[in-house]
C-alpha cells in the first residue's frame, strides 16, 4: 500500500469503497476480509490481483504467496457463491518467435513464478463452484508500475547520467509484449459483465508487438542516449555463466541509481535497476489479443508510446521517487 500516488489515495475516499486490510495467506484473516460488507450482502465479484510478484524469491515464497494466496481467496469466494471469481496470472507460459500464443498454448514457462502460476491455474480449477475466469498478463506499464517495465526505463536513464551507450543483451527483435494497466482493468469489467467469459482463459495484451527495439527507441528519445545489442553469438555465451553476468550487470547499475537518487534528494524510492536473471533470458512474451477482441473488447490504448511512458515517469517525479534531473 506505500507509494500509492494522489490518484490512488483519493479513491479510497469515495463511499463506495470499503477497505480491509488482511493476510490473505492466513486462512483465517481471508475468511474475515471476505466477511459480507456493512450492507450484508455477500461478495459478487472478485478480481484477484494479489500475489508475491518479486522476482529471484524461493519456491516456498511464491509457493505461499501465489498458489496459497489464491486458494484461500479463491475457496472463499465459492463459500459465498460469488458470480465470478478473476485469477491474474501470467503470461510467460512459453516462447514463440514467429507466432504470437493463444491461451491453449503448451504449458513451458521459464520463470519460477510462472511455473507456479500454471500450478494454481490448475487447482484453481478443481476448487468445488468456483466460477473461475483466468487472465494471462504480459509486462505491464502505468501510473503504479515498479517491476514491470519501470527497472528498464531506470536503466535507461543511468546511462543518460553516465553519458555513455547502453547496450543489451541479443538484439531489437526479442519480442516482450506489454499492456497498459488501464486496458487490464477495463478489459476485466467488461469480461465480468457476461456469461461467455465463465469458464475461460484470456490474453489481455495490446497491439504494439512490442519489442526490445521499440523499447529501445522509446528510451533513446525520452532520455537522449544510444542504445546497442551484443547480438545473439555474444550473448548466448552469457549462458555459460548467467549469474556472473546479471551480477556484474546490476553492480554497474545499483551504485549510479544511489548517486543519482542522492543527487536529487531522494531519501527513499521502491524504483531500482535491478533486474532478475530471469528476466534477461532469450525468451520472446508473444501473445494473440485474438480471443480478446472475439469476445467484443476494443483496447484504449492500444499502442506503446514515449508520452505513455513519460507519463509514468513523471507521475514518479511527483512523488520524488524518481529524478527529475533525468528528465531535463
Amino acid at each position: 500500500m506505500a507509494y500509492l500516488n494522489g490518484q490512488h489515495l483519493n479513491s479510497f475516499d469515495n463511499p463506495l469503497v470499503e477497505f480491509v486490510s488482511a493476510n490473505l495467506i492466513n486462512s483465517g484473516s481471508c475468511k474475515t476480509a471476505f466477511e459480507p460488507s456493512k450492507t450484508g450482502n455477500n461478495w459478487e465479484l472478485v478480481f484477484n490481483c494479489a500475489a508475491e510478484i518479486r522476482p529471484n524469491q524461493t519456491l516456498e515464497v511464491y509457493k505461499e504467496g501465489v498458489l496459497k494466496l489464491s486458494l484461500n481467496c479463491a475457496t472463499e469466494a465459492a463459500k459465498q457463491n460469488a458470480k465470478r471469481f478473476f485469477e491474474l496470472s501470467s503470461g510467460y507460459m512459453n516462447s514463440s518467435e514467429k507466432t504470437p500464443l493463444t491461451e491453449d498454448c503448451k504449458l513451458d514457462p521459464w520463470t519460477v513464478l510462472a511455473k507456479m502460476k500454471v500450478q494454481t491455474e490448475k487447482e484453481l480449477k478443481l476448487v468445488p463452484n468456483l466460477n473461475l475466469t483466468i487472465i494471462r498478463l504480459p509486462i505491464v506499464y502505468g501510473n503504479g508500475d515498479k517491476r514491470y517495465l519501470m527497472p528498464r526505463v531506470v536503466i535507461a536513464g543511468i546511462y543518460k547520467h553516465l553519458n555513455e551507450p547502453m547496450k543489451l543483451l541479443w538484439n531489437e527483435k526479442l519480442i516482450l509484449n506489454t499492456v497498459h494497466v488501464d486496458d487490464v482493468v477495463m478489459a476485466m469489467w467488461a469480461l465480468s459483465e457476461s456469461g461467455k467469459s465463465l469458464g475461460e482463459t484470456y490474453n489481455i495484451v495490446d497491439d504494439s508487438n512490442t519489442t526490445q527495439g521499440k523499447l529501445s527507441n522509446i528510451f533513446e528519445e525520452l532520455f537522449s542516449i544510444k542504445i546497442d545489442y551484443w547480438g545473439i553469438v555474444l550473448s548466448n555465451l552469457t549462458k555459460l555463466n548467467m549469474k556472473d553476468t546479471v551480477s556484474d550487470i546490476n553492480d554497474k547499475h545499483m551504485g549510479p541509481w544511489a548517486e543519482i537518487c542522492q543527487k536529487d534528494d531522494i531519501g527513499n524510492t521502491p524504483l531500482t535497476p535491478y533486474m532478475d536473471e530471469e528476466l534477461l533470458y532469450h525468451k520472446h512474451v508473444n501473445l494473440s489479443n485474438a480471443k480478446l477482441k472475439d469476445f467484443g473488447y476494443k483496447l484504449t490504448v492500444p499502442n506503446l508510446t514515449a508520452d505513455l511512458i513519460k507519463d509514468v515517469i513523471m507521475d514518479y517525479c511527483k512523488q520524488n521517487l524518481f529524478p527529475r534531473s533525468l528528465m531535463m
